[in-house]
């Protein structure tokens, strides 16, 4: 534990610091400070004294260097009860300070303004105050050290409470905090400046990645009740679920939230209306339309029993004539959409644990990379954002599809893309009627989806994520009524199943492109 005597403050984000100076002169303590905090403590009538009269040497080179001064260091970290440090202090006239108050230059949201020049992002690189705080939080054990405004009340209610003295427990703690704080900091920089100034020939893909994310919230569990989990959000990325605003409804879950972020991708697909209902992470039913109510009927009809408790997403406002049409559904989990009137929410509100999420779609940030951690290591890959339009169609059978069924084969395309694999998705002009995700077999994705379309299936378009290896999937399909397919191509078998569509006069056109999603 240390007894507070003399206090050095060095803040950019100035929030709250007068009073918490305010409060360190009434119990005693000296108070020493750097430019513009000086001017504002002193404006403030609160006797400070500014680090250059301290040091006895002048800030210079427009600010880059102040506090960068064997007084200032040395009085931080000189270990208290050592001898020799105390003698050598006696020795250059060096008094120790026993809490650094120290935030940082804000080069993380001075990066984040648009078109930021790279020479005022440079200047926004703090130096001074990660090596005070760093020297700080070294010398834990001799100096409080605070880089978060949030402290400033408790850690005066400590002083006060204690007659100026701080506890070991407190100071281990705003120690860890600094070197989190120094180590994100850093971090920041490395990416703006990596990907700012690398070489042309630097893989795209970092050689050391960085992550770094904040706690948003703690969760109830995670996947299942014996688990622990919390949501955590990059910090200040100003997009994503995270910012999404609930309106109406109990706390999300763990997979409330993984199942939003599904229903989120796959809806940004669509610019038309478009609903989507997602159930353990795929897609059970979708629909584009002119009107959005006929667009969520249609979505809702394509399996009504695996919808039931799902997450639901809509690219549209929901106005009270939609929130009456969902309110039909039965028990749903979360709806997310741009915005909710407000004669819908006083519809939907009727429905205790729905929860309503607000969302603005169009303006929503694409993330580069997806992430996935497996034991000891992570993968990291672009996401798959890959587009394709009716140029990039290429028709492999002699007879080709209609102008109809490819505005259906690329409205399945999107859904496919979005479903587990081995998917399969049947669609019937831009609705889906069956959904065949996450099997082992592609046959039995096939059986899948036929089956959940019934007699829908028949006259309705295939859409596979990936080749087929054999022609078993394209016969079952074809014996079902399947009237086109599209899927990637470049399988060893791709003659035989284009000879067995040949025979059955089923149009099949290849995209090049494939979408596993695991």
């Amino acid at each position: 534990m240390i007894k507070v005597k003399r206090a050095l403050i060095s803040v950019s984000d100035k929030s709250g610091i007068v009073d918490f100076a305010r409060g360190l002169n009434k119990l005693g303590i000296e108070i020493i400070s750097t430019g513009g905090t000086a001017k504002m403590i002193k404006e403030a009538g609160i006797p400070v004294k500014e680090v250059s009269e301290y040091t006895g040497f002048p800030e210079m080179l427009d600010g880059r260097v102040k506090t960068l001064h064997p007084k200032i260091h040395a009085g931080l970290l000189a270990l208290r009860e050592n001898p020799e440090h105390l003698a050598q202090l006696k020795e250059h006239n060096i008094g120790l300070i026993d809490m650094a108050v120290i935030n940082l230059y804000p080069f993380e949201k001075v990066i984040q303004k648009k078109d930021v020049k790279l020479e005022e992002a440079i200047e926004n690189i703090d130096i001074g105050g990660p090596s005070m705080l760093r020297s700080s939080a070294k010398n834990f054990k001799g100096v409080a050290v605070i880089c978060n405004p949030a402290r400033y009340k408790d850690i005066l209610t400590e002083l006060e409470n204690n007659n100026g003295i701080i506890s070991d427990s407190i100071l281990i703690n705003l120690a860890i905090e600094v070197f989190n704080s120094t180590s994100r900091y850093d971090s920041v920089i490395y990416d703006f400046l990596s990907n700012k100034l690398k070489a042309k020939e630097i893989s795209a893909l970092p050689k050391d990645l960085i992550l770094r994310f904040t706690k948003l919230q703690d969760l109830r569990y995670g996947e299942n009740p014996h688990q622990m989990a919390a949501f955590y959000t990059q910090k200040d990325n100003g997009f994503g679920l995270a910012k999404a605003k609930q309106l109406h409804g109990k706390e999300l879950s763990f997979n409330n939230i993984l199942d939003l972020n599904a229903a989120f991708e796959l809806i940004r697909e669509f610019s038309n209306p478009a609903v989507v209902f997602i159930k353990h992470n795929n897609p059970c039913g979708v629909a584009e339309d002119k009107d959005i109510i006929k667009a969520y009927k249609n979505a809702w009809d394509s399996d009504k029993l695996s919808a039931f408790g799902g997450i639901v997403g809509i690219n549209r406002a929901v106005d009270k004539n939609l929130a009456k049409e969902i309110s039909k559904s039965g028990f749903l989990e979360c709806i997310i959409a741009p915005s909710f009137k407000e004669e819908a929410l006083e519809i939907l509100k009727q429905k205790k644990n729905i929860r309503l999420l607000e969302m603005p779609f169009e303006t929503s940030h694409k993330e580069e990379f997806d992430l996935k951690k497996v034991f000891g290591g992570l993968l990291l890959q672009d996401k798959d954002t890959k587009q394709i339009s009716e140029s990039d169609l290429k028709t492999v059978t002699n007879k080709k599809p209609t102008k109809a069924q490819i505005a259906s084969l690329l409205f399945a395309w999107k859904v496919v893309k979005h479903t587990k694999s081995n998917a399969i998705v049947l669609a019937k002009g831009t609705k889906t009627v069956g959904i065949g995700p996450g099997q082992t077999s592609r046959v039995e994705s096939v059986i899948i989806a036929i089956r959940k379309a019934g007699k829908n299936a028949k006259g309705s378009i295939l859409a596979s994520d990936a080749f087929f290896p054999k022609e078993d999937a394209v016969k079952l399909a074809i014996k079902a009524g399947i009237s086109a397919i599209i899927q990637p191509g470049g399988s060893i078998s791709d003659e035989e199943i284009i000879k067995v569509c040949n025979k059955s006069r089923v149009p099949m056109i290849t995209t090049g492109v494939r979408h596993f999603k695991h």
